[in-house]
């Protein structure tokens, strides 16, 4: 593969700008950028090249299933109000992906699998946030239900959910603040 020159400049103004987006606009990502965003992922490391990960693109029928299933956990927990209006925030969402984990009963090898996965998905977020769209990955409790899995055509047996992202065009974005460096970095003799 030919090097390619890169600004690192560029690289660390996208690695520290990329913020969870949490408002999106109407307007649809295009498929194309979507599935640019998902080749990115697939070029995280990973150990022994599994590629372990799985991506599935959810249309409208099944974005309306796992939204359902969520309002019914929120109906539970805090009522119909709150229910109808997580409801219609959910159905709001520009764009929907899963990404999975392929499973394995070496538990070594799950541990580097789902490690992967969630450089794929940094990897993803990246890209998208670097052409001007942003992504919120949730993990919820509904991501863990088995009727999450039936909704979204998952073989539970074969696969582990790591997330649920919504993508799209931000409509805002959020301030961040890290800890300095100073504070997380020990050095040892």
């Amino acid at each position: 593969m030919k090097q390619v020159p890169t600004d690192a400049g560029e690289v660390y103004r996208v690695l520290c700008g990329r913020r969870t987006v949490h408002d999106f606009k109407a307007e649809p990502v295009p498929e194309a950028l979507i599935l640019r965003a998902i080749d990115s992922a697939r070029w995280a490391p990973n150990h022994h090249r599994t590629e372990p990960w799985h991506f599935y693109l959810l249309g409208a029928k099944a974005r309306t299933r796992i939204a359902e299933l969520n309002a019914e956990l929120v109906r539970d927990s805090r009522g119909e109000r709150a229910a109808e209006i997580k409801l219609k925030r959910w159905l709001a969402m520009p764009g929907w992906l899963i990404l999975t984990c392929v499973n394995s009963d070496d538990a070594v090898r799950a541990r580097e699998d789902y490690a992967a996965c969630c450089c794929a998905a940094q990897n993803m977020m990246l890209y998208l946030w670097a052409v001007g769209a942003g992504a919120k990955w949730t993990t919820g409790a509904v991501v863990d239900l088995d009727a999450f899995y039936e909704a979204a055509g998952i073989v539970r047996e074969r696969e582990t959910v790591v997330g649920m992202f919504w993508y799209g065009w931000p409509a805002t974005i959020s301030e961040q603040h890290r800890k300095p460096v100073d504070a997380l970095v020990d050095r040892i003799e």
